[in-house]
């Protein structure tokens, strides 16, 4: 599966496709005209029940008048801020390269800077693109954090005239919505304006699905559905083959829920076994391909290519993701029905029972791990339940998923968790300590003060070892929040004496929280040695933000000794790692290079010949 590599986390590149409009769609130019005249205003929201084709309009739209979009299809991972601002970064990318660098530098420092200082920065960014962007935000109805929420309302309030924002939902979101209706900044659009009209219905039943309904039977059923187009797509799809189309519309009643999973039974019933088993089974995934898809079936006798291009041509609710045909999804309405109908254990039409659900879930997880793609992996490991599986696919190879814009999905399962399994495995306690650093400092200690309790009576061996110092490193961390010197100097040190040699990650960490601690009563000379140790261990693994930071906290030391030149080359050197555009840590570099100019320094970019500083 093709990734973003320009960021430290794998990016599904399918979350940013805009999906391509059906060779037969039906023009919708009324609402096109809608969309047109709203494009001087902040918004357009498409809010309507799932199955009135808000995604296929927009998408039609954006097709029509070929205008510079950036699309973000959202999903419920993205309800961590962190993962929310790199993923609406990765869709800028996709129409402006270089746009929000200095925000991904930012997400990935030790201490965040404020989401609002961070969109600042980007939104600054964007006054100075060329070209007028439309950003989408697909299915916002997915979220549910009040700080995406918050992210998204000050996007809006500040939203410079070269933008324009584009929100479908199934329901409204959490945002002042009264604040742009009030003075004509909003384009709303709304279930009401989204259904078929008679003409609509009728140009989609007879010429797209191949059927030959009369006009009163057309009239009829568009009545039935109001307008729902999910409705008239599965009425549409049962009647093909049916010879008494006008008794099969007259018997058509009921809500839509329940005239939905009777349609939904029509539907997989005249489809052979070997599909009904692909489209129940496969419902687990969120996007499929041919090869995942593959892996999950481990059927030989079908191709997950063939079925999946099958399946769109017979037009069962799947919605191509790429021009080249590779990735597809599911309707999310029609992915629902099919995942209740598999988690019920429904038999396929001779009566074999489905495959474990877990035992789908972990056969993604393995997939998505072979293809580097962690966050994914683990998202299905805690969907199969498999403890082990989803804790190391947590701790990451170095740095954990919690650092890349994943700590609500992994706060969430842990909550999930019986206080038996964790207590089970008290280096899940430890991780659920370092990610309420994330949420709420106040409870880290009392998580902590559990992992110690469950380690009681095991064995030290190197795993638990690890553990013990993985706990007194993040009461370091504690301290360094205080200021509390004494508390980091101890903590630090049992850290060091406890982890384990290659987890050079935490080793990291704590030895720059020890040199803070030195650092805070002035003892430079042992902050100093902390904060070189901390830069030569990026020759070992990479640099990181803590190289960073201790190479900005080296210099301040050296300019406490009056070592000016030492100190100037350390900033200077955290100038280069910060990148163009810079992440915001740099800025205590450059207020450090702007002292040795007040105080008659002189000091040249590092993109300049000359490099050096003097007296």
């Amino acid at each position: 599966m093709s990734y973003d590599e320009s960021m430290s986390t794998p990016v599904l590149v399918t979350k940013l496709y805009i999906p391509r409009p059906r060779p037969k769609v039906i023009p919708r130019r009324r609402l096109i005209e809608r969309l047109n005249e709203g494009l001087h205003r902040k918004l357009t929201l498409i809010s309507a029940p799932a199955g009135f084709g808000k995604t296929t309009l927009v998408s039609e739209w954006v097709a029509d008048r070929g205008r510079l979009t950036a699309w973000l299809s959202l999903d419920e991972g993205d309800n961590d801020p962190a993962r929310f601002l790199a993923y609406l970064v990765a869709a800028l990318q996709t129409v402006a390269t270089n746009i929000g660098e200095g925000v991904l530098g930012g997400l990935q420092s030790p201490q965040p800077p404020p989401i609002e200082s961070m969109l600042t920065a980007l939104l600054n960014e964007i006054t100075t693109l060329p070209d007028h962007i439309v950003l989408v935000l697909d299915d916002y109805h997915l979220i549910d954090a009040k700080p995406v929420d918050h992210a998204v309302a000050f996007l809006l309030e500040h939203l410079p005239p070269q933008m324009h924002l584009v929100m479908t939902t199934r329901e409204d979101p959490q945002l002042p919505l009264a604040r742009l209706r009030a003075p004509g900044q909003m384009t709303e659009l709304r279930a009401s304006d989204l259904r078929f009209t008679v003409s609509e219905a009728a140009e989609f039943l007879n010429p797209v699905m191949g059927l030959n309904l009369s006009a009163a039977d057309i009239a009829a059923l568009e009545d039935r559905t109001e307008g729902w187009i999910a409705g008239l797509q599965l009425a549409a799809i049962s009647m093909q083959g049916h010879q008494d189309t006008t008794g099969f519309i007259q018997s058509f009643t009921g809500s839509h829920h329940f005239v939905l999973d009777y349609l939904v039974e029509e539907v997989l019933q005249q489809q052979s076994e070997s599909v009904q088993t692909f489209l129940l089974r496969t419902s687990i995934l969120a996007n499929l391909c041919g090869p995942l898809c593959d892996a999950v079936l481990l059927d030989p006798s079908a191709s997950g290519q063939e079925t999946l291009e099958y399946i769109e041509r017979a037009n069962l609710f799947l919605v191509p993701l790429d021009s080249e045909r590779r990735w597809y999804r599911y309707h999310h309405l029609f992915a629902d029905l099919l995942r209740q109908r598999l988690h019920q254990g429904i038999a396929s039409s001779t009566g074999d029972k489905l495959g474990d659900v877990t035992e789908l879930h972990r056969r993604a997880s393995v997939w998505y791990e072979d293809q580097n793609l962690e966050i994914e992996a683990f998202q299905h490991a805690a969907a199969a339940h498999d403890v082990a599986r989803a804790e190391r696919l947590i701790e990451g190879e170095r740095v954990p998923l919690y650092f890349r814009g994943t700590v609500v999905p992994v706060v969430k399962w842990l909550e999930s968790l019986p206080k038996t399994v964790l207590d089970a495995r008290p280096s899940l306690w430890m991780m659920y300590a370092s990610v309420s650093l994330f949420v709420d400092h106040t409870t880290v200690g009392q998580k902590l003060q559990v992992a110690e309790t469950a380690l009681h009576g095991t064995e030290l061996d190197d795993r638990t070892r690890d553990v013990v110092g993985r706990i007194a490193s993040m009461r370091a961390t504690l301290g360094v929040i205080h200021n509390d010197a004494e508390t980091i100097i101890t903590q630090s040190r049992r850290a060091l004496e406890y982890l384990h040699p290659d987890n050079l990650t935490v080793r990291t960490a704590t030895t720059w929280t020890l040199g803070f601690a030195y650092q805070l009563p002035g003892n430079r000379a042992a902050a100093r040695q902390a904060y070189t140790e901390v830069i030569s261990f990026s020759k070992s693994f990479g640099e990181s933000s803590y190289t960073m930071a201790a190479t900005i906290n080296l210099g301040q030391v050296q300019e406490a000794d009056n070592q000016l030149s030492l100190a100037a080359e350390s900033y200077r050197r955290v100038v280069q790692m910060a990148g163009d555009p810079p992440q915001l840590m740099a800025c205590e570099a450059h207020l450090g290079l702007a002292r040795f100019s007040t105080n008659g320094m002189i000091w040249t970019p590092p993109s300049s010949t000359g490099n050096s500083a003097s007296n």
